[in-house]
């Protein structure tokens, strides 16, 4: 799930829970927009620390630039 996915998860999970007033035998719908909300938010979570250890490597030296010039004498 990626970004996008998290956020429309959240949109549905917070109209779940604050903007609607049904009322179904056997489930809380204020409860399952909770649960969705918090699942986005783990999700959420989980994909910025998974990108985040794409990006950087984590070797040391791994953001340097060396840069060698060799010159030829005649």
């Amino acid at each position: 799930m990626g970004i996008g996915g998290c956020v429309l998860l959240f949109a549905l999970g917070a109209v779940l829970a604050f903007g609607v007033n049904w009322h179904l035998s056997g489930m809380n719908v204020h409860a399952v927009g909770w649960i969705l909300m918090a699942a986005s938010l783990l999700g959420l979570i989980t994909y910025v620390n998974v990108f985040r250890r794409r990006r950087f490597s984590g070797r040391p030296g791994a953001d340097e630039v060396v840069e060698r010039r060799y010159y030829d004498e005649p």
